[in-house]
């Protein structure tokens, strides 16, 4: 039987419609599950689709570090590549805090987009799906970051505590507006976490500015079990009837990891963690494999998973630079060590040419018989 694909997230074609009716018609029924590609300028790069919510708000104001005074903070500057970039050169440097004055207690995020964006695409897709230019059965997969990550993006450390309250009771608003709007069969969740890169214990200086250090803070701080607690708690925000996965990521910031994993030792251990503390099923979980990590050692650590039987173990060793050559190299390793698997990029498409989609999609339909 071919093996089963899961897009990871982005698809950089022009709109939803397109992402459905392209992977729909190019992957078929090899794909459970459809993301609406988070197409369009802001939802392409990630999680600076979250800038506005925070850089508008009226309670909020945003600070960046002023370099003429090392260690203090000036009111944030727009760049002239605006608050969105793909890279760290014109990123736009501000973080929010409270406004002098404000109390926490007084702070609500009301509409932070994900609800609006999954009930419109879901309109699509089901049209699609009607006119049969999309698979039957074929489920809308909503991606949505961590909690976590977005505040630590978006938000001075100092301020982080105040502000997430506000902001986790407004993201399960969101979550609860879509599972309100779209039925349940027909809907899966995604958790994206790059909390990986802070699990494996590094901690750059808050003056880096490389892309790998931007892409490490943004997973923020915390012991191993803070991280995992965390990461269990937002399943309970997903009703227990709607497919929920995880998304285990190191970054893909100007196509770089924030760490290079050593092994998959950190996605097992974390893996095996919330099978042990989440208290509803968990449908998928997705590991990535680094283009030139083909051994043994990188995959070994697969013999220790402690999964429940409903959870689908997806690996994201396929890559489009060394193609379908050496997407079965990894995938001869990976089956050393685990018996049945999905497969899947190790991230989303959001930033790739879209020139380069044609060919990502034949390497995926090739290897999925393998």
């Amino acid at each position: 039987m071919p093996r089963d694909i899961l897009l990871v997230g982005g698809v950089g074609l022009d709109s939803a419609e397109e992402v459905f009716r392209t992977l729909g018609k190019e992957l078929g029924p090899r794909v459970k599950r459809l993301t609406d590609g988070e197409t369009g300028f802001a939802r392409s790069v990630w999680i600076q689709c979250q800038k506005p919510f925070f850089f508008g708000h009226p309670l909020l104001e945003d600070m960046e570090p002023d370099p003429q005074n090392p260690g203090q903070l000036r009111p944030a500057r727009v760049p002239s590549k605006g608050l969105y970039s793909h890279t760290a050169e014109g990123r736009y440097a501000g973080r929010s805090r409270l406004r002098a004055g404000v109390s926490a207690s007084d702070l609500k995020f009301d509409n932070i987009g994900y609800a609006d964006w999954s009930i419109e695409s879901y309109g699509t897709l089901t049209r699609l799906r009607s006119a049969g230019e999309v698979p039957a059965g074929t489920k809308f997969q909503v991606c949505i970051p961590s909690i976590r990550v977005i505040l630590n993006a978006h938000v001075l450390p100092q301020t982080v505590a105040d502000i997430a309250p506000a902001y986790t009771d407004a993201m399960k608003r969101e979550i609860a507006r879509i599972a309100e709007a779209i039925p349940h069969e027909d809907l899966a969740i995604q958790w994206d976490c790059t909390e990986p890169v802070a699990y494996e214990g590094q901690a750059p200086s808050q003056a880096d500015q490389s892309a790998a250090a931007q892409v490490q803070r943004s997973a923020g701080p915390g012991n191993r079990d803070e991280i995992n607690a965390s990461l269990a708690q937002y399943a309970t925000y997903v009703p227990d009837d709607v497919e929920m996965g995880y998304h285990l990521c190191y970054g893909d910031f100007e196509h770089k990891h924030g760490v290079q994993p050593p092994s998959l030792a950190v996605s097992v251990e974390m893996s095996n963690a919330l099978a042990a503390s989440v208290r509803r099923p968990i449908a998928w979980m997705h590991m990535p494999v680094p283009r030139d990590r083909s051994d043994d050692a990188y995959f070994a650590p697969l013999a220790g998973l402690k999964l429940h039987s409903e959870t689908r173990v997806y690996l994201g060793l396929v890559h489009h630079t060394d193609g379908v050559e050496g997407t079965k190299k990894r995938i001869e390793t990976a089956n050393k060590y685990i018996g049945d698997y999905g497969i899947a990029t190790e991230c989303g498409w959001g930033r790739r040419p879209p020139e380069t989609l044609r060919e990502l999609i034949e390497i995926h339909r090739r290897v999925a018989d393998l």
